[in-house]
């Protein structure tokens, strides 16, 4: 009998990483060539508003009037709502055509969904019960991530993680392992190579270095949470103002167009890889961390698609740079720290949190990352990006508390 389960989950996932590594890689060479397009055309950021209208067509084409991103994914786990596979195509291109034109957002949430909605229909085409449906959309989030931002480790994690703060869905380990690794390893064959950060001269480990770190951990948890609630309130408000989704997301497109230009710089356009990488060179500029929540909440908030993932990185990585300037500690291991430690505060998964560490920069900087991680889940409280989530046992106590983030 368990070698009958075994062998149908081995079957399952080994499926689910082969499909949904090949969609994902797909939509990373998206992804990369309308990058492309937009830094080699920069006028293509003034059609923003109007591509903003296709996109909210294109989803009521397909009968999907309330989106809500990456906690639809979350929903399906939690409760019986449906995933549709439709879902996949939409959020491939609805995320393609936000960054072509300049869109503020990231890449990781969108393969979330895009992943979790082919692992749903996998799960329904093999006919599975409710409950392992559940661990084929864990099964699809894992390859997606893993694919699209080539930490496998993390990637396994974080979908078991994500759902409910305080129990990780064991049940789901050799699936969403098995297709995170095959995702992955389809990742490279295409040629898409991880993120890699190297980290020069790590300082030793010490009391000094660690209360630095502690510090910063602590500023970190409070920019976490400002990130989520500018994210949450910009997204209520722009429903609450303007109740037509054409005109929500065209005044939002808008808005984008206009803080670019009074900004004076494409960098908070797009995913911000390359202004991460600088704060890992110790240069950034000051306040690009708040700019950076501006300009994405703005995108996502008003109905562009895209994910919160890489924002938070970029986030994180540039307010650390700043914190290590001015503590006068190693600017580039702080961003590091920075990035993990805003990551775990905005998602609340600190395992996936420190292994996406450790896959991006190593284990040398192991203790500075495991002890910024945890006061980040520590006192980030119950806020997180995700309004599906629930936090199943408190972070202060040994209590169960089922209560929704907020």
């Amino acid at each position: 009998m368990k070698l009958t389960i075994s062998m149908k989950w081995i079957i399952c996932s080994v499926l689910a990483g082969i499909i949904v590594g090949l969609a994902a890689s797909l939509f990373y060479y998206s992804m990369n060539t309308v990058t492309g397009l937009r830094l080699n055309h920069p006028w293509l950021l003034y059609l923003l508003p109007f591509s903003g209208l296709f996109i909210v067509w294109m989803y009521h084409l397909m009968h999907l009037y309330k989106d809500t991103g990456t906690n639809n994914v979350i929903s399906a786990i939690h409760s019986e709502e449906k995933l549709p596979l439709q879902l996949a195509p939409l959020i491939f291109f609805g995320t393609s055509i936000t960054h072509l034109f300049g869109g503020s957002a990231g890449r990781e949430g969108a393969a979330l969904q895009l992943g979790g909605s082919i692992g749903n229909y996998l799960g329904q085409l093999f006919r599975f019960d409710k409950k392992d449906q559940k661990v084929m959309i864990m099964c699809g989030m894992s390859a997606a991530f893993s694919a699209l931002f080539g930490t496998p480790m993390a990637a396994a994690f974080f979908s078991m993680e994500v759902v409910s703060v305080g129990v990780i869905y064991y049940v789901a380990l050799l699936p969403c392992v098995i297709s995170a690794l095959i995702a992955h390893f389809i990742a490279i064959y295409f040629g898409f190579h991880p993120e890699l950060f190297l980290l020069a001269a790590i300082p030793d480990f010490g009391l000094r270095p660690a209360v630095t770190i502690i510090i910063l951990a602590l500023l970190c948890v409070l920019v976490s949470a400002v990130f989520c609630k500018i994210l949450h309130l910009t997204s209520h408000g722009f429903q609450k103002i303007f109740a037509n989704p054409y005109l929500r997301v065209f005044i939002g497109g808008c808005l984008v167009v206009l803080m670019t230009l009074l900004v004076g710089s494409r960098d908070y356009n797009g995913t911000g890889i390359t202004i991460i990488e600088k704060a890992l060179a110790n240069q950034v500029v000051p306040g690009a961390f708040l700019l950076k929540m501006i300009f994405t909440a703005v995108t996502l908030g008003s109905g562009f698609k895209g994910g919160e993932v890489v924002p938070s990185l970029f986030v994180g990585s540039t307010f650390g740079c700043l914190c290590g300037q001015f503590l006068g500690f190693s600017p580039a291991l702080c961003a590091a720290v920075g990035m993990t430690s805003v990551f775990c505060g905005v998602t609340n998964c600190p395992i996936a949190s420190l292994l996406i560490s450790f896959e991006l920069f190593g284990y040398d900087g192991m203790p500075y990352f495991l002890l910024a991680i945890a006061f980040s889940y520590m006192f980030s409280g119950y806020c997180g990006l995700y309004d599906s989530q629930k936090i199943m046992y408190s972070k202060y106590h040994t209590r169960y508390i089922n209560k929704k983030a907020h």
